[in-house]
């Protein structure tokens, strides 16, 4: 049987030099919840891995089959991410900047 573990992940060099998350913190956690099945858990652990798989999925499809408006969808797909993570990471990080 295969196990998943987290033994292998790879640590955080913004959180191991400075004790602060980056906005890419989680990300490995939640794909490893997401091969484990627990769909709940992985998008409270990293809310952007839905659209990241999502867009690195429209990316592969796109190497196989032509799109008529592939860049803007490209855009678009980024611009979602990049939203996603930042507001997710500012609302990770509010509790740091509360009094």
């Amino acid at each position: 049987m295969f196990l998943i573990t987290n033994d292998y992940l790879l640590p955080c060099l913004n959180k191991s030099l400075f004790g602060i998350d980056c906005p890419g913190c989680g990300i490995q956690r939640a794909f490893m919840l997401l091969i484990k099945g627990d769909f709940v858990a992985a998008f409270k652990m990293y809310p952007a891995i839905y659209t990241l798989l999502l867009f690195v999925l429209f990316i592969l499809i796109t190497f196989k089959s032509r799109f008529k408006n592939k860049q803007k969808i490209i855009i678009s797909f980024a611009t979602i991410n990049v939203l996603v993570i930042v507001i997710s990471y500012c609302i990770k990080m509010k509790p740091l900047f509360t009094l």
